[in-house]
């Protein structure tokens, strides 16, 4: 069996079960934040730390929120209207051929993160998938965040 060394993953895998929400930590730094692209009234966007592809986005309301029924009508408003300027901010940098835009609610459902609510922009690309995930289970991600959250901020 061939190896992909990934040691950086390290650190979600112990980290993750932090006893502060990370999505709150994101929302809560001021300067020097390198994971926050944007922020509203009542949401942010930050990048994913372990992007399921290249430009992979979080839009998540500011408090600390998992049910989505619980949202006021301002912070729905509020997150997609940020989606929206998200996508385009992408689709502008990144020229992707498309986009995946969704909220995984609870555990069963696939949210990694269940107690601070979160829609995923996930540009797609012609091609984004060949034989690496399909034959080797392995995902290559072309940019590194940093550089990434460079292209983004000089384009808002």
């Amino acid at each position: 069996m061939d190896k992909l060394w990934a040691p950086w993953r390290m650190k979600y895998i112990l980290g993750h079960r932090k006893q502060r929400c990370v999505f709150c930590r994101i929302c809560a730094k001021t300067g020097g934040n390198r994971m926050l692209i944007k922020r509203s009234r009542l949401s942010f966007a930050a990048l994913n730390a372990f992007p399921y592809n290249n430009g992979h986005l979080l839009i998540m309301p500011n408090r600390h929120i998992g049910e989505i029924s619980r949202l006021t009508d301002e912070e729905i408003l509020d997150m997609q209207k940020l989606l929206a300027d998200m996508t385009r901010l992408l689709a502008k940098t990144l020229k992707p051929a498309g986009f995946n835009i969704g909220m995984n609610l609870g555990r069963t459902a696939g949210a990694g993160i269940t107690d601070h609510l979160h829609w995923h922009i996930v540009p797609r690309f012609d091609g984004d998938t060949n034989f690496m995930p399909v034959i080797g289970s392995t995902k290559i991600i072309s940019q590194s965040l940093d550089e990434l959250r460079r292209l983004l901020i000089k384009n808002i």
